[in-house]
């Protein structure tokens, strides 16, 4: 006689893990890293300064009568803010019923929300975007990106379709040229650059295709970082540090970077001014569903971009 078994039985419970597994990214290395400020107008402003260049004709005189002085300006930046946002809808059934992995689906769905609208701003912020004044009603208003700021310190392929750096700041975009690989020679060019231009970059930011050739680097390997003598040193090769002749450089993998761009940065000099920040709001109940949007309005402040640089038009 045949065993009573559970391909005949009736109610036995489900075996579902009460566990939600998510493994989409939602590191913001650049978002992280530079500093946050306040915006008080959807036109963001603020201003930079240089001094003089260095020269070896500034001799006066003896007795000679004091000259004309001759003052520069300073200079005018702006950038818009963009108005980030989801809206998260759930039934009245849903909000009521006895889920696994998570004891408030409005409140998962809005965390999932707010993980994704952080994505979409380290994405934005990484992309060759320029301003966008928009439209009442018709077309949204746009932040200019890092790769609209970026001009002063960059490498370019000049060969082929030749890449150009953006013409009007934080307004144009720039002209992607043919690609080219990215090589040890082209990230020392553009780090002395930046250097020369009076910056002190500490990161730089790649693609994660971009961070294998970076850690293949020639020389890498034999370059040691300076630790105490009661420590031990570290070798970097294929390491997250890059010891340039101008410092250290800490190297961060971004998901959300093109392929062809390495950003050289100066935290310091880069922030996101919020005019609103992270907020979630009711919307009105229409039936029988909850409905929340969450957003936040912000913008890039690059403070001086010639504290940071840009190999372009990689492959």
């Amino acid at each position: 006689m045949a065993a009573y078994d559970r391909y005949t039985a009736i109610g036995a419970r489900e075996d579902l893990t009460d566990v939600i597994y998510d493994i989409s990214p939602t590191e913001t290395p650049i978002m992280s890293t530079i500093g946050k400020t306040k915006a008080t107008s959807v036109t963001h402003e603020w201003q930079t300064d240089s001094l003089a260049a260095a020269t070896t004709a500034n001799a006066l005189v003896e007795g000679a009568s004091a000259s004309e002085a001759t003052i520069t300006p300073t200079t005018r930046l702006a950038n818009l803010t963009q108005i980030v946002g989801k809206t998260v809808m759930v039934s009245g059934t849903l909000l009521a019923s006895d889920l696994a992995g998570r004891k408030s689906e409005m409140a998962y769905q809005l965390a999932k929300a707010s993980a994704e609208i952080k994505r979409d701003i380290e994405t934005i912020i990484t992309a060759n975007q320029g301003q966008a004044a928009g439209s009442s009603g018709s077309s949204a208003r746009k932040m200019g990106s890092l790769l609209s700021y970026i001009k002063t310190n960059t490498s370019k392929n000049g060969t082929s379709v030749t890449g150009v750096d953006p013409t009007t700041l934080g307004v144009s975009t720039r002209t992607d040229g043919t690609t080219r690989a990215f090589t040890e020679t082209i990230l020392k060019d553009v780090i002395a650059k930046v250097f020369a231009s009076g910056g002190t970059p500490s990161a730089l930011f790649v693609s994660p295709a971009q961070k294998q050739v970076v850690s293949a680097f020639t020389g890498l390997a034999a370059q040691r970082y300076q630790v105490p003598t009661s420590g031990q040193a570290t070798i970097l090769a294929g390491a997250d540090l890059y010891q340039s002749d101008f410092g250290v450089l800490q190297i961060v993998p971004n998901r959300f970077m093109r392929t062809r761009d390495a950003l050289i940065l100066d935290p310091e000099y880069a922030a996101l001014a919020y005019l609103r920040p992270f907020q979630t709001n009711d919307i009105a109940k229409v039936g029988d569903s909850d409905k929340k949007q969450i957003l936040a309005e912000l913008t890039l402040e690059v403070r001086n971009e010639a504290a940071h640089g840009g190999a372009f038009d990689l492959s």
